[in-house]
Order: C-alpha cells, then sequence, then structure tokens
C-alpha cells in the first residue's frame, strides 16, 4: 500500500494561499530528546581548532572555502560571527559558539536520518504532490543566546534551484521559538510573486546573481511555534529571523526537499558535490507513491 497523504484540504489551502503551514507536534517529545541528545554527542567530539568557518547570510564571500563545499557530503560545524574575539579565540564554550551543522546529517547520522525519512515526513511530501523526492540538504540550528546571528530576508529556490522549481523547506522546532529568542518571519502570499534571485556557485565563489530588494518590515509576520511544531516553508517564500538577543536558545533541525520527477537540478547551484549522483539519487522514503520499495534510484531528467 503506498503512503496516504496526511494534510487536510484546509491546510493545502492555507499552505498554498500563505506560503507556509504549520503542523503542531509533529514532532514527538521522545524525537526532540533524540535529535538533541544526539547533537551534544556530536558536538562533545568536535574539535574546534579544525576548522574556524562562520556562517553568514549577509556576506556568503566568507563561505568560498572547500570546508563550505564539502559540507554537502558531510556533517560540518559553523560558527556565530559574533563567537570570536579580536585574537580570533573563542568567547565561549564551543557548545554556545556554533550557529549551525550541516549539511548531510539526513544522509549520515542515524537519528537524523530516522525521522527525516519516517513515514509521516513521506505522507507529508505526497500531500503537496511530489513524486520522488530527495533531501538535498539538513542543517541544525542553534540560534545562539545572546550571539544567534539574523538570517536576511530570503528565499530557499534562490540556495536549492531545479527546473521546474520545486524546492521546500522543512523546519522544526526543537525549542519553543518566539519573537524574543528568534523565530522565523515570513511574508505570507510572497511566493505568488516568484523567485527574486539566486544564489550561484562561480569560478571565484559563491555570490547572488541580483541584488537584494528592499522590504517593508511591516510586511513580515512572526511564526511562533513550540517545540515539536512543523513550519512548512514554499521554496518562493520569503522569510527571515533576527538576532537572538536573549538569554534562550532556538534549536530547530531543517531540512530541504526537491523532486527528481520531471526536474533539472542547476548545475550552478552552490551544492555541487553531488554532481555525480544527479543522475541517479537514491530514493529514501519507503513505500511512497505507487509503492515505490526503499532504496530504489531515482532520476533527474
Amino acid at each position: 500500500m503506498g503512503v496516504v497523504g496526511n494534510l487536510t484540504p484546509e491546510q493545502l489551502h492555507s499552505f498554498n494561499s500563505q506560503g507556509f503551514l504549520v503542523m503542531e507536534s509533529f514532532a514527538s517529545p521522545e524525537e526532540i530528546e533524540a535529535m538533541r541528545k544526539r547533537m551534544d554527542l556530536l558536538l562533545q567530539d568536535f574539535d574546534p581548532s579544525t576548522t574556524a568557518s562562520i556562517f553568514s547570510t549577509k556576506n556568503q564571500l566568507k563561505l568560498t572555502s572547500e570546508y563550505f563545499y564539502e559540507s554537502a557530503e558531510k556533517i560540518s560545524f559553523f560558527f556565530e560571527e559574533k563567537a570570536f574575539d579580536d585574537d580570533g579565540n573563542l568567547k565561549q564554550s564551543k557548545e554556545l559558539s556554533i550557529n549551525k551543522v550541516g549539511h548531510a546529517l539526513h544522509e549520515i547520522d542515524p537519528v537524523f536520518k530516522e525521522f527525516s525519512c519516517s513515514e509521516k515526513v513521506s505522507s507529508l511530501l505526497f500531500s503537496l504532490g511530489y513524486m520522488r523526492p530527495v533531501i538535498i540538504q539538513s542543517m541544525y540550528i542553534f540560534k545562539q543566546p545572546g550571539i544567534g546571528g539574523e538570517v536576511s530576508p530570503h528565499q530557499d529556490n534562490s540556495f536549492l534551484y531545479t527546473e521546474p522549481k520545486t524546492c521546500t523547506g522543512l523546519w522544526l522546532a526543537l525549542e519553543d521559538a518566539t519573537v524574543v529568542n528568534g523565530c522565523i518571519w515570513a511574508i505570507p502570499e510572497s511566493q505568488k510573486n516568484g523567485l527574486v534571485r539566486r544564489f550561484i556557485r562561480g569560478e571565484d565563489g559563491v555570490y547572488f546573481d541580483q541584488p537584494s530588494p528592499s522590504y517593508d518590515q511591516k510586511d513580515f509576520v512572526p511564526i511562533e511555534v513550540k517545540a515539536g511544531s512543523l513550519v512548512v516553508i514554499h521554496g518562493d517564500l520569503i522569510h527571515q529571523s533576527f538576532e537572538n538577543q536573549s538569554p534562550k536558545s532556538r534549536h530547530a533541525y531543517s531540512f530541504h526537499v526537491v523532486d527528481t520527477d520531471g526536474c533539472k537540478w542547476a548545475e550552478d547551484n552552490w551544492n555541487q558535490l553531488k554532481r555525480e549522483m544527479l543522475h541517479y539519487i537514491f530514493f529514501s522514503f519507503s513505500f511512497f507513491a505507487n509503492s515505490r520499495p526503499i532504496n530504489r534510484k531515482c532520476y533527474f531528467q
């Protein structure tokens, strides 16, 4: 038996209209605890001296190192911009200095893979019309207390472009997300205006092909959610988050999905390390549409 979609007609209408959907209690307390404990272990084993990569959506030129590119197929650690002093030393413990961990948790780590490829995720994607979905990247985001950096207004399709466009972001709150500790803000219905610009990898690094438009902050609405809630984000939705200036962190697990059915992966996406996989990608979702078995190869056109 194939997977049955788990979205109601009302939820689908809301998603298609607003560009995002909040699904409360999508993850159980046990699943949240498992992912947070697993990340604690990964951080314990991480040696900060191996890299000083800083993640920033303001100045992407900082991310042109091979460390960033190779993270597409690894579990890599990226520091906050404000984590270091003038001498390049961490101002606090590594556990409170990391911005995010990415971008292949869903492929490499069994705990994150189990959730990412769960039947309820498959059912959600089935509801959204995916035929051969592929998780193209995943991130554990910390939004550290006091130094958690802002994420400027953006669209997920800018970074993970397919023809036709198929990217959907799945953002799982592992802690309560509020306006105080840096929740997502979005412009409702902004996905209807299409893609504004693309994030491209060229010979000299990564860059946006167009300058960022100016947005009126009054158009953004906060998406405050409880831990365990999943925010489903349309690939063209304009969304952002502000700095976390509170004493509370805002952990989240985020992963992005594209379709491989009748779609072409852009060769100038930042994630080129999967180029050899673009002819075939293992279908991770068991018993999806038409009862396709687990590990069936899926093809980009």
